[in-house]
């Protein structure tokens, strides 16, 4: 009993010396990972940030971040702070987004994270989506899984978009949302592009283009050809479907990629998908969120949205 009441003392302590402002800039420069950054996109002087962030940290007791040359760090305390002021920000923005829907006004912010393929449909969703309501603010941030489960972990996003979803420990919910094929592609001049009904094995033979490791698509890979016994030929590592392409087009071997990674390539282009017996590898495209997270009008908005129109922006072909 003795433990709740101090628990509550202390809740009651920060309700009474932490102020908004000084949650939303320590909000802003855990995200950021920069002071500067952090001043500009508040509209403050760094001074100012700084002095709000020295302030919180003395009400915490502790010191929440770590500066290690150039770079500043979270510290434990300034991890929890942050998923704490991120919990404030999004109930208060939460609060302001349902009472412009009870006004009849769709206003606020819409935050996205996907995974590096999901770029070429995500984009054209969220603008046929802002012509139904373009008094919104969006954000869309674009990184490999590994990042994307961070980005979750840390209650970054409103909603995600991602391939395969690994056990990571994290309470999600799921909604599979689109097939995601992966193709085995290769620059137009090559031997291979000629054939038909490729045995695994000769494409394990090729000098091979992988993607970086975080990526779904190399675990993906990997875990292919480890089932068949094989291991690639790793000639190259880079990140992004973009530098994949480019690498093929430079005829430095061949790569896999999502299918939707070639949508605006013109079929006269110097990139072909070749027929590999396996291939495509079939995957799906799954939106997740934290089971428990309240989301917003605007968020829950595009959730619908996506589920009636998302198909449109995937073209395979």
């Amino acid at each position: 009993m003795a433990a709740d009441d101090n628990r509550q003392s202390e809740a009651r302590y920060l309700l009474r010396r932490a102020t908004l402002r000084q949650i939303e800039i320590v909000e802003a420069v855990a995200r950021l990972g920069s002071f500067t950054r952090a001043a500009e996109e508040l509209f403050l002087t760094q001074p100012t940030v700084s002095a709000q962030v020295k302030s919180l940290s003395e009400t915490v007791g502790m010191p929440l971040f770590e500066q290690i040359g150039r770079k500043i760090y979270l510290t434990d305390a300034g991890n929890r702070v942050a998923r704490g002021c991120r919990d404030v920000i999004d109930t208060l923005s939460n609060l302001e987004m349902s009472l412009n829907d009870l006004k009849g006004l769709k206003k606020g912010r819409l935050r996205l994270s996907v995974i590096t393929t999901a770029k070429y449909f995500a984009p054209l969703a969220m603008g046929d989506f802002a012509k139904q309501f373009p008094d919104i603010e969006m954000e869309l941030k674009v990184s490999n899984r590994d990042t994307l489960l961070k980005r979750i972990e840390d209650n970054l996003s409103d909603l995600y978009i991602i391939g395969h979803v690994p056990d990571s420990g994290l309470d999600l919910e799921l909604i599979p949302f689109a097939p995601n094929p992966l193709v085995v592609i290769a620059h137009r001049n090559h031997p291979l592009a000629r054939e038909r009904n490729i045995p695994i094995e000769r494409i394990a033979e090729e000098p091979f283009i992988m993607r970086e490791p975080g990526s779904g698509i190399r675990n993906k890979i990997e875990e292919h050809f480890a089932q068949h016994g094989l291991k690639l030929r790793q000639r190259l590592v880079l990140e992004g479907p973009e530098s994949i392409k480019h690498a093929v087009v430079g005829q430095l071997g061949i790569s896999v990629v999502s299918e939707h990674a070639l949508n605006l390539e013109s079929e006269a282009g110097p990139l072909v998908k070749l027929d590999v017996q396996g291939f495509p590898l079939q995957r799906q495209w799954n939106i997740v969120y934290p089971r428990g997270k309240v989301l917003s009008v605007i968020a829950r908005e595009f959730l619908a949205f996506l589920k009636e129109h998302g198909g449109d922006y995937l073209k395979i072909g």
